[in-house]
This record gives structure tokens, C-alpha cells and sequence, in this order.
């Protein structure tokens, strides 16, 4: 991890605050590569005067943008039938539960992508049920933007102003992503719960149909 952030300091101290949302691009496709280190580094970056704080918000949010839209894409070519066939190969899943997430999507949809955009480990998954759903492609940009925004502003005036001290904001914005996880890793166990009980009973029982008399 440090070399990676010793790479985005040297493209962003190159490039300037086109280099931010370069940055925010790969970390917005690559999820390994946070956005609570990557953000407040930007923001300390501005404040040593390589760039502004602003063209690095704005900058930061075109990647974001241009990252989701990459994830939009893939979702949208991959499509409904063939993530519900890869559920079906996939232990414990079924397709009937991916048809019911994107039902969901499909009525929260823009909610889903307003907020998931401030939710860490949500932010990068959620352009993919999006393409899925082939979410309105103008409806999906305002609102990623929009989370983004708020998302990108937080994080880089965080660390524009604690400077040397950025690092401070991953600890703040990791304890909320600890919960995230923890609520996800318990939906996790509970849908791997039902399959199981549900194997073990051997799914639903058919009732059997009264068999007719022989004629008499």
C-alpha cells in the first residue's frame, strides 16, 4: 500500500489536480485502493500549493465519475441473465436472489446510488446494479456525481486542513466502514443460513395428489 500511495504522490505533484482524478479513477475500479487515504492525501497535496483545493474536488469527482461509468458499462454488458446463470454455479446462491436485489434497485434505484456513493465498499459495487437495471444513463451520472461530490469535498478538505496529519481522517472513515462490513457480513450469514436450512429440509414439499380409483 505504500508504494501505491507513494505512486499517486508523484502523479499528483507531476500532473497536478488532473492527476487527482486519475487517482480517484483507479480507486473507484479498484476498491484495494481506498479513497480514505487517496482523498486526504489530495487535499494535503493542495495544501503544500501544487494545485487547489477546488480544481482537486472537481477533479476528483471526473474520476469518480469516469470510474463508475467503467462499472456502469460492465454491468450493463454482463446483464440480468448472466449474473443470475453465475449465481446459479456460485454455493449457497440462487438466481431468485439476484432477480430480487435488482428488483429492489429498480424501485430505490437512485437513492441507492445517491447515498452508496458515501458508504465505503459500497461506492464502487453499486455502479454495477445500475448497468444492470440500464438505470436512466443521465439519472446515473447526476446522482453518482452528486454523492460524489459530497464524498470527494469531505475527504480532500480533511486533509487540506489537517496537512501532515491526514492520515488521522482513514481512522475516522475506517471505524464507519468496520460497521458497513459487519452489518454486510451479517446479511452474509443469514442468507447462507436460509440455503442451508432450506437444503436440509429439502425445499419445499410438494403435496401429493389424491390418486384416482380404478373403475369399479
Amino acid at each position: 500500500m505504500d508504494a501505491v500511495l507513494d505512486w499517486v504522490v508523484m502523479v499528483m505533484r507531476t500532473v497536478g489536480s488532473p492527476g487527482v482524478g486519475l487517482a480517484t479513477a483507479l480507486e473507484t475500479v479498484f476498491p484495494p485502493v481506498p479513497s480514505e487515504l487517496v482523498l486526504p492525501l489530495a487535499g494535503y497535496t493542495a495544501s503544500q500549493g501544487h494545485y487547489g483545493v477546488v480544481a482537486a474536488v472537481a477533479w476528483a469527482t471526473a474520476g469518480s465519475l469516469a470510474g463508475a461509468l467503467l462499472l456502469y458499462w460492465l454491468g450493463a454488458a454482463w446483464g440480468l441473465e448472466r449474473i443470475c446463470a453465475l449465481a446459479d454455479r456460485i454455493p449457497l446462491m440462487h438466481a431468485d436472489d439476484v432477480r430480487r436485489a435488482v428488483s429492489w434497485f429498480g424501485d430505490h434505484g437512485r437513492t441507492a446510488v445517491l447515498l452508496g456513493r458515501l458508504v465505503p465498499g459500497v461506492r464502487s459495487l453499486v455502479s454495477i446494479p445500475a448497468g444492470v437495471d440500464r438505470m436512466p444513463l443521465a439519472t446515473f451520472c447526476l446522482f453518482t456525481t452528486a454523492g460524489s461530490l459530497v464524498w470527494n469535498a469531505a475527504l480532500i478538505l480533511a486533509g487540506y486542513e489537517l496537512g501532515a496529519q491526514w492520515h488521522r481522517v482513514e481512522a475516522y472513515v475506517g471505524s464507519v466502514g468496520n460497521v458497513v462490513y459487519a452489518l454486510l457480513a451479517v446479511a452474509v450469514v443469514v442468507v447462507v443460513a436460509r440455503r442451508l436450512r432450506h437444503r436440509v429440509s429439502g425445499g419445499p414439499r410438494r403435496s401429493r395428489q389424491p390418486r384416482s380409483q380404478p373403475p369399479r
